[in-house]
């Protein structure tokens, strides 16, 4: 009894060892198949010629550098920096006064500073070292950012007709946009004055709105609106008409109901006129007849007689 166990525990121990063997050498031969998959093939091995021409070209991109004939010059380079400062002002400034719009009144100094700088860019004139900003950074690609930029600002400027209201250059507003405005403040006093009134805002005001009304139309007739005139007069007439619900007859309408009235009586005056020249007529014609037949009576007499 006591041999057959000992046999029993060799034998366990044999088929132990054979275990912890063979899974030893599986592990092993699975380690070496995955780094096996993990090499490149030999077809995507890059050529060490190849691969020092691609190396100079990653440098060359992640430098942002290109050979000294294809930089831009430092004096363009010192514009472009003016150029993105004053179009971010200008910008700024015409979101600020968008609503309601003022930028005729308030951005006119930022719309000169750019135009001044992107003249300077664009200028055939050559600069320092003899080099032209017009051709390294207007004309170099086919994008041609700088002029996308100020054309779309430009177009807002001249679509809101600012030049109107702008004197001479577009330094300063002109006579007529001030006396405008100090008409417009007139009326909007009067209307802050009255607001918990309507009916005496439409009695007390009325005078000073319809001095406005005229300013305005003559200045439409002139040409001398821009959008900042055009928008505070649209909320002006929105508030006498729409909020305080208030009237103002204006003058041309007592020529066209004169006009209107007479055009309606025509028909009548025609009538009656041609009524009594009928029977005007009629008078005449009966008158001969009447003198025929006393003639003629008076023959009759003077035969029995």
């Amino acid at each position: 009894m006591d041999l057959l166990t000992k046999f029993t525990f060799v034998i366990a121990c044999l088929f132990a060892e054979w275990c912890v063997t063979f899974i030893t050498v599986a592990n092993c031969s699975e380690m070496s198949g995955d780094s096996a998959l993990k090499l490149p093939p030999a077809a995507n091995v890059i050529p060490v010629k190849q691969a020092s021409i691609l190396g100079s070209f990653y440098s060359l991109s992640l430098q942002s550098t290109f050979p000294e004939d294809l930089e831009v010059n430092e004096y363009c380079v010192e514009l472009l920096h003016i150029y993105r400062q004053r179009y971010v002002t200008f910008a700024n400034c015409l979101v600020t006064y968008a609503r309601p719009v003022k930028i005729c009144q308030n951005c006119y100094t930022g719309f000169n500073s750019l135009n001044e700088i992107y003249a300077n860019i664009s200028s055939d004139q050559s600069g320092p070292g003899n080099v032209s900003c017009n051709d390294s950074l207007m004309r170099s690609d086919r994008l041609m950012l700088l002029y996308t930029l100020f054309s779309n600002l430009d177009n807002i400027w001249i679509f809101a007709k600012c030049s109107q209201c702008l004197a001479e250059h577009q330094e300063a507003l002109t006579n007529d946009t001030v006396y405008f405005m100090a008409t417009l403040n007139q009326s909007l006093s009067c209307f802050e004055q009255y607001q918990r009134n309507a009916t005496e805002l439409c009695k007390d005001c009325k005078d000073s709105y319809k001095r406005l009304n005229q300013l305005y139309g003559r200045m439409q007739k002139n040409q001398t609106l821009c959008i900042d005139l055009e928008d505070a007069m649209n909320m002006t007439q929105r508030l006498w008409s729409k909020t305080f619900n208030c009237l103002l007859p204006r003058e041309e309408t007592v020529p066209v109901i004169a006009v209107s009235s007479f055009m309606l009586f025509l028909p009548v005056i025609f009538y009656l006129s041609s009524f009594l020249h009928s029977e005007q007529k009629k008078r005449k014609l009966i008158h001969p007849k009447r003198a025929k037949s006393s003639s003629s009576l008076m023959n009759i007499q003077d035969k029995f007689s």
